[in-house]
């Protein structure tokens, strides 16, 4: 395997926190991990972040921006803050990425 990266404090500024509904936990079987990430990381900085955060080996980042819904309370509008997210695949044959595990 290769060598460990160095892990640096701005992996930590671009990915957020692991994004777990069904429909990610259905993407595991797959071997691919969605994490909440920066609005302004891009594919190569997620990769990067994940692989010297978790030790792992990336094959392939997808992202999606997330728009806010607007909501009521108390009868008045308001929206949700945009969010981005990133679809991490891990190449064949790595340890699937434990998220319920603090990083």
């Amino acid at each position: 395997m290769a060598k460990k990266q160095e892990i640096d404090a701005r992996h930590y500024d671009v990915v957020l926190s692991p994004h777990i509904t069904e429909k990610s936990t259905l993407l595991s079987e797959n071997d691919a991990v969605v994490f909440k990430v920066a609005n302004d990381a891009t594919k190569p900085q997620i990769k990067e972040a994940v692989e010297a955060l978790f030790d792992t080996k990336v094959k392939s980042v997808n992202t999606i921006v997330q728009k806010g819904k607007t909501k009521r309370w108390k009868g008045r509008p308001y929206k949700r803050s945009d969010f981005k997210k990133a679809v991490v695949t891990l190449a064949a044959g790595q340890d699937p990425i434990d998220v319920t595990g603090g990083i």
